[in-house]
């Protein structure tokens, strides 16, 4: 065994303050820019917002840890981490005036079943992306949506029409049609 074993894996070779410092300084960077470059991020819509969700993580390890490898140092970075997000978390729960401000309102999408074209514009959101959102959400279609909306944190929420009693009675009659139907093909069968 190499006699600096313990030694390589505890010992950090940057001051614990710095190990410290780096990632409370990554950390309110990254909640920076990502509130600069919007929700879409954060919504992960195509393969490209996910790649570089996946890459900021690498991009940034160095300058969390620096030229540190040890155990010791990455246990400090990730705990600082921790610690920072719980402190945040917990700041911003007492101060929902400041959360507002810091995730920024809500993005309405699709208002009285209409797609708010100008919206999707400014958050660079497709239609294509906008409808696979809503069938992830169990809608067939946009035209069966009321209300959508990007929520602050990145994700999407949609709301069903209502059914008019008209519509609950044209879906009546299909229902009715299509047994028809069936017992038409039904007799068919019998009598041939």
């Amino acid at each position: 065994m190499d006699p600096n074993f313990w030694s390589n894996i505890l010992h950090p070779e940057i001051s614990i303050i710095e190990k410290i410092v780096r990632p409370i300084i990554v950390y309110v960077s990254l909640i920076i820019l990502l509130r600069v470059a919007g929700k879409r991020e954060l919504a992960q819509l195509n393969n490209f917002d996910l790649i570089v969700l996946l890459t900021i993580s690498n991009t940034v390890q160095n300058a969390i840890i620096g030229s540190d490898n040890s155990v010791l140092g990455g246990l400090i970075g990730a705990t600082t981490l921790v610690a920072v997000n719980t402190i945040v978390v917990r700041f911003f729960y007492r101060h929902p005036g400041l959360d507002r401000l810091a995730e920024g309102q809500e993005e309405v999408l699709i208002a009285d079943g209409k797609i708010r074209q100008q919206q999707l514009k400014k958050e660079l959101i497709t239609k294509a992306e906008l409808e696979a959102a809503a069938r992830k959400q169990g809608f067939a279609s946009l035209e069966e949506v009321e209300r959508g909306v990007l929520e602050p944190g990145g994700g999407f929420s949609f709301i069903a029409k209502k059914r008019t009693p008209e519509m609950v009675r044209h879906g009546e009659l299909i229902e009715k049609l299509d047994a028809l139907a069936g017992e038409v093909r039904l007799l068919r069968t019998q009598k041939g």
